[in-house]
């Protein structure tokens, strides 16, 4: 099929009711609210606390850094379109959309792995762990990860801008996403597609077996210590980020593996993927980290003392 791209997208969104829509407009502000505060309050603690200056705690608040910057992608657009009865994006807003999305989850998954890593060495190898993760590593593998999803973002979405969009330009979802976008190319998407594909492979595969390799090694440590209170304290340690982890990939998994259709299933899974998502991690940090609940204790006590 020829013809002229298109200008613009509509975004069907969640609900045609405005009762629905208004109701859902409070609810995603309040989560949206949240998870700034919540990681937010992660980067400051992490920042101005010396018992966090650890390399677990230096790659979290780059995590929490990429958690606000997720949902800040996605959220905010999603309430306008609530609220507003043209529910438009442009054709350069959609791309750029599309773009910060795949960034922001390509760098989340090697963060990740890099903090899977960091938990390796902390555990099977403490003694030489102060040397193997030292500054120059860690910052090393923070901008590893961030060259990784500039590269795997642009290639993606390059590839997807440059097919042909003659319409129709409905998308049946509340954000431009990879997905319901190939339904809407005119052209034969057959590069594109395999892109996306070789990407989904690399990132899903390769920190997936460093992951399991990881959390492999960890609990044979764990297991091989006699002590009940050794044994508790990696648990203990490593949970928050196995359970970040198992959410991170659960939720994203089973959203890509879904059919592009508009389903409510389908929506339901992306509102999951990156509505709810960016607002679990901290809470799991802080709820289950005895540092970080230290650390917002002591805080706190210095807040109080000042307004003394």
């Amino acid at each position: 099929m020829e013809g002229r791209n298109v200008t613009e997208f509509v975004l069907l969104g969640l609900s045609s009711s405005p009762q629905s829509q208004a109701l859902l407009f409070v609810l995603f502000l309040v989560i949206y609210l949240l998870t700034l505060v919540g990681n937010l309050l992660m980067l400051t603690l992490i920042s101005s606390d010396a018992h966090l200056r650890t390399p677990m705690y230096f790659f979290l608040r780059y995590l929490s850094f990429m958690d606000s910057l997720y949902s800040s992608v996605i959220v905010p657009k999603l309430l306008w379109n609530l609220m507003s009865e043209w529910k438009t994006i442009s054709f350069l807003g959609c791309f750029i959309q599309i773009a910060m999305v795949i960034f922001s989850g390509a760098t989340e998954a090697c963060l990740l792995s890099a903090m899977a890593y960091d938990r390796f060495q902390a555990v099977c190898h403490p003694l030489l762990y102060v040397i193997t993760m030292n500054g120059k590593v860690c910052s090393g593998m923070v901008a590893l990860s961030g060259a990784i999803g500039v590269s795997v973002s642009l290639v993606n979405t390059l590839l997807l801008a440059q097919e042909n969009f003659c319409g129709p330009n409905i998308i049946h979802s509340f954000a431009c996403e990879l997905p319901p976008m190939l339904l809407l190319v005119c052209s034969d998407p057959h590069t594109t597609i395999a892109s996306i594909l070789t990407t989904m492979v690399i990132l899903g595969i390769g920190p997936f077996v460093l992951l399991l390799g990881s959390y492999s090694c960890i609990i044979k440590t764990a297991l091989g210590i006699n002590s009940a209170t050794g044994r508790s304290k990696i648990f203990s340690t490593c949970s928050s980020h196995f359970l970040v982890v198992i959410i991170f990939y659960g939720s994203g998994v089973f959203r890509h593996m879904t059919p592009a259709t508009g389903s409510a299933l389908e929506q339901v899974l992306s509102l999951q993927y990156s509505v709810v998502t960016p607002l679990l991690n901290p809470l799991i940090y802080s709820l289950k980290n005895k540092d970080v609940k230290a650390a917002l204790r002591r805080m706190l006590s210095r807040k109080s003392r000042l307004t003394l």
